[in-house]
This record gives C-alpha cells, structure tokens and sequence, in this order.
C-alpha cells in the first residue's frame, strides 16, 4: 500500500514513516520538499542502523497526494484550509484524518467548528468521491516517534465508507499493540476529536505523560 502524508515532516508523519514504511510504501509530502526529503533520509538511516529496509520518500504534498492510494492529514486544524486549498487529486482516494480542533485558555478545550467536527469542515473541501475517515486522533504525537516505547492505545475510526473505514483498520493493525475499534460513522467524529483535549489536561493537572485511550 502507498500511505501519502501531507504535512509528514511533524512528529505524526515521521514516527508514522518509521513504523510502517518496512511494510508500506510511505510518502512523506510537505510545502518544503527538501524538508520532506530531509526527513526521509534519517527515517531511512534510522531503520537501517535498527536492520530494517525503509521504503520512504520525500516529495511535494501534491506529489503524495498524486502517488497515494491513502492520504493522511497530519495537519493541525489551523493549517487544514490553507493547505487543502492548494491541493488537488483527492477523488476515490481514502483520507485519514487524526485532525483535533483544540484552544487553550488556562486549560485545553474542544474548539469545535461550525461543521460539526474536523473530519465534516474537511469533507467540505474535498471532492465528493473522496472516502474519508477519522483515526489516529488520540496518540500524543511524539510517542510515534519513540520506536522503543509501544503504542498501547485503542484507535477509534469513524466513516460513512464501509470498504475504506476496514482499509484504515487493517492498517492500524500492522502497528503491534495498536487496537483499531469501530466507532460509527463520520458524525460521531466530535466525540472522538474532543477526547484529545481531556487527555491533556488530564495529562497536565495530574503530572502524567502520553495519557492515552485503551477499551477493554
């Protein structure tokens, strides 16, 4: 499979380059292509001193949207608008977003969007046949990138698209320890969305690191 990141020289897209990229094409995308290839290279060099091969590149966001057969959004949501205006190629193609809308005003607070959610702003600017799904969105972002430390977590992924929303959960399984769940379709985005500014302040008020979300 070719996982295409737009806005992958962050901590999400990087720490998800060097746990898939040994099973999966990865195609990091940013608006600084030689930072996309700047990140790619350690990726590469990591895994190798690590005995693994990396099958990762860095590109333009337009050149991984072009190659991917599943984009991923690691985008803040600040940044969403700018960047998804300036991009084309979506059509029939699986979107992942682990995109939260989140404020700070002493505490972290859900700022939600007029659409109801992240994942429905973004289905607004993209084209119909675009087959969007909600994941990823309460993993702490540098936990990916710490390969020693295992990512204990349930994944909650919500779609309207059966086949894509099972693609998604496939992939989730390739990461050890990784839980994908169900969670029902693309309206119940916010509820997941939301969850990531209590596991902050949760985080802040109680002296915890990487608080995350496991359902047994």
């Amino acid at each position: 499979m070719k996982i295409g990141i737009v806005g992958g020289t962050g901590d999400i897209g990087e720490g998800m380059a060097l746990r898939l990229s040994h099973l999966h094409e990865v195609i990091l995308g940013s608006r600084d292509e030689s930072k996309a290839c700047a990140t790619s290279d350690c990726t590469i060099e990591t895994l190798k001193g690590r005995g693994v091969t990396s099958h990762c590149s860095g590109v333009s966001n337009q050149e991984a949207v072009d190659a991917a057969d599943v984009i991923v959004l690691a985008l803040p949501f600040q940044h969403v608008r700018a960047t998804l205006s300036g991009l084309t190629g979506f059509e029939g193609k699986i979107v992942v977003s682990p995109v939260n809308p989140m404020g700070k005003k002493g505490h972290f607070f859900y700022d939600q969007p007029e659409e109801g959610s992240a994942a429905l702003y973004i289905k607004k600017m993209l084209p119909e046949s675009a087959r969007l799904v909600t994941a990823f969105n309460n993993i702490a972002a540098h936990k990916w990138k710490e390969l020693d430390a295992v990512l204990d977590y349930s994944v909650a992924v919500c779609s309207d698209d059966q086949e894509a929303k099972k693609v998604v959960m496939s992939l989730i399984s390739d990461l050890p320890n990784l839980t994908p769940l169900d969670a029902g379709p693309l309206s119940s985005s916010s509820i997941v969305e939301s969850i990531t500014p209590l596991l902050l302040n949760i985080a802040k008020n109680n002296g915890m690191r990487d608080v995350g979300v496991y359902f047994r």
